[in-house]
C-alpha cells in the first residue's frame, strides 16, 4: 500500500500534495519529514528505483547531516514550484531556473535504447540523485500544455493541487470522498441550521 496520496495527474504535482492542510495555518502539516520518507515518496513516484532507494538509505545513515540537508533543500524546491505555478512568484521562478541549472551539469544527456528519445543520466549516485531528478521533473511540469487545467481543491484549507481532466472541467475537490464529502456534509449542517433558526 503507499504511503503517499498520488491523486493530481502529474507527480511533480504530487510532491506539492506532500503538505497536509497547506492554507490551514497551523493546521499545516509536513510529510517529508525525514530523507528516507523522502526517498519512499520518490520509489512510489517512479523517480528513482528500489536499488537506487536502498543504495541511497544506506548512504544516508552514513551521512545524516547531508542528508538532512538534502530534504531541506527538497522542500525547498516543492514550495518554489508551488509558489511559481500558483502565485506566479518571480523569485521562486528565478530559484528553480537555478535548480534546474545544477541538476543538468550533473548528468549526462544519452540517447535512449530506442535509438530515438533523449534523457538525462545522472552521473552519480550521491544524496542529491533525488533532488536533481526532481529539479527536472518540476522543470517538466512547468513545461506542460495543459496548465489550464491546473487548479485546487476548494477545501479552505486543504491546499492540495491537480489537473482538472474531468470532461466538463468541473472538479472541485481534490479526492470525493475526503474533502468533497466533508464540505457537503458541513454544507448541509449549516442548511439545517439556517432553518431552524428560520422557524
Amino acid at each position: 500500500m503507499a504511503k503517499f496520496s498520488h491523486i493530481s495527474g502529474d507527480r511533480m504535482l504530487d510532491l506539492i500534495n506532500t503538505v497536509e492542510w497547506r492554507l490551514g495555518g497551523p493546521q499545516r502539516e509536513e510529510d517529508l519529514t525525514s530523507y528516507s520518507l523522502m526517498l519512499t515518496w520518490c520509489q512510489e513516484s517512479g523517480v528513482i528505483d528500489a536499488s537506487e532507494q536502498n543504495l541511497l538509505l544506506a548512504l544516508a545513515e552514513k551521512n545524516p547531516r547531508t542528508a538532512a540537508n538534502e530534504l531541506d533543500k527538497v522542500i525547498t524546491l516543492r514550495e518554489n514550484a508551488y509558489e511559481a505555478l500558483f502565485h506566479g512568484d518571480a523569485a521562486a521562478t528565478a530559484a528553480l531556473a537555478a535548480a534546474y541549472r545544477k541538476a543538468i551539469a550533473a548528468a549526462t544527456l544519452v540517447r535512449g535504447e530506442n535509438g530515438t528519445s533523449w534523457a538525462w543520466e545522472d552521473q552519480t549516485t550521491a544524496l542529491d540523485l533525488p533532488r536533481h531528478r526532481i529539479t527536472r521533473g518540476l522543470i517538466e511540469l512547468l513545461k506542460r500544455d495543459d496548465l489550464d487545467r491546473l487548479d485546487q481543491c476548494e477545501d479552505a484549507t486543504c491546499g492540495w493541487v491537480y489537473l482538472d481532466t474531468s470532461p466538463r472541467r468541473n472538479r472541485r475537490w481534490c479526492v470525493t470522498r475526503d474533502c468533497g464529502d466533508r464540505n457537503r456534509s458541513r454544507a448541509y449542517y449549516a442548511r439545517q441550521q439556517a432553518r431552524k433558526q428560520a422557524t
